[in-house]
């Protein structure tokens, strides 16, 4: 599950945030007062949502947005005048008072739309080495000799057995090159 950071300047606030989101089933990793803290934190997990004021005494939201690293994002709770003054496409807002269903619907959008993006990178196929890709090629050329092939059809040749035997790309050009 994704990691969650809740930084307001007062940590009533934060504490209040906390505990509504511990009722509806979420663990809330860190509370913190100033964007220094929450920086700090984030750099030490992986990936998640940061819960932000829109004022902390050593930054404003846009700052701790700035530095906060790749896997993480912001969730701006602020007035309606400041939500309107923010200009970021990459920061979610809501605007202060606050609705409990509105912050926890929130919550499960964006922790829904992070699943998503982690089903997506995993399933995209991962690039091959230059060693790889080099065995690949030199298994094409020896079937382009030896059988007279074009080089798609070498490629072919190469993925279909490899589809048909079950084994990677790579395995079958190296079996190929052994054969012949």
């Amino acid at each position: 599950m994704q990691s969650i950071i809740i930084a307001f300047p007062k940590l009533e606030d934060a504490n209040k945030i906390k505990m509504l989101l511990i009722r509806n089933g979420y663990d809330v990793n860190a509370t913190c007062t100033t964007g220094a803290q929450a920086i700090a934190i984030a750099n030490d997990l992986d990936e998640g949502i940061v819960i932000s004021g829109y004022r902390f005494q050593d930054m404003l939201y846009r700052e701790l947005n700035g530095y906060l690293p790749k896997g993480f994002e912001m969730l701006l709770l602020a007035s309606a005048q400041r939500i309107s003054e923010c200009g970021e496409a990459n920061i979610i807002s809501l605007s202060m008072p606050l609705k409990a269903q509105d912050l926890i619907n929130t919550i499960q959008m964006m922790s829904y739309n992070y699943m998503r993006r982690k089903k997506k990178e995993r399933s995209r196929p991962r690039q091959r080495t230059a060693q790889e890709r080099e065995v690949v090629e030199r298994a094409k050329i020896v079937l382009m000799e030896r059988n007279n092939m074009t080089e798609e059809e070498a490629h072919r040749y190469i993925q279909k057995n490899s589809m048909d035997s079950g084994t990677n790309l790579v395995e079958m050009a190296e079996m190929v090159l052994r054969m012949m």
